[in-house]
């Protein structure tokens, strides 16, 4: 289990704890926290769970795929350091105390 923080754009945070084994979107999606869309499902297959990552988690994260970092490309106002897709970011422990901001708008 790890807590995720969620920030929404206007800065609501919400922090929640998510089961090891779902995805960030999937922690998103089961506590109704607003701002991550996730029109595909979790497939990587949009760019509507496109999230911002703190600074101090950037090199905690395993490296994206070829497949997130294309989808990216459709993200809106894309960080090329920062940028993630949260369905392809699996919970595990060691992602307890992750911090991750909404963009403005989910396209």
């Amino acid at each position: 289990m790890a807590k995720i923080t969620y920030i929404e754009h206007n800065g609501t945070e919400h922090v929640v704890e998510v089961p090891n084994g779902l995805t960030v979107m999937e922690g998103a999606r089961d506590n109704n926290i607003p701002g991550i869309e996730a029109d595909c499902g979790g497939a990587c297959a949009c760019s509507t769970c496109h999230v911002y990552v703190h600074p101090d988690w950037v090199d905690k994260l395993p490296p994206r795929e070829d497949m997130e970092a294309d989808m990216l490309d459709f993200a809106y106002e894309p960080d090329p350091d920062r940028s993630r897709l949260t369905c392809q970011l699996k919970v595990t422990d060691a992602l307890d105390g992750l911090v991750v901001q909404m963009p403005e708008k989910q396209i």
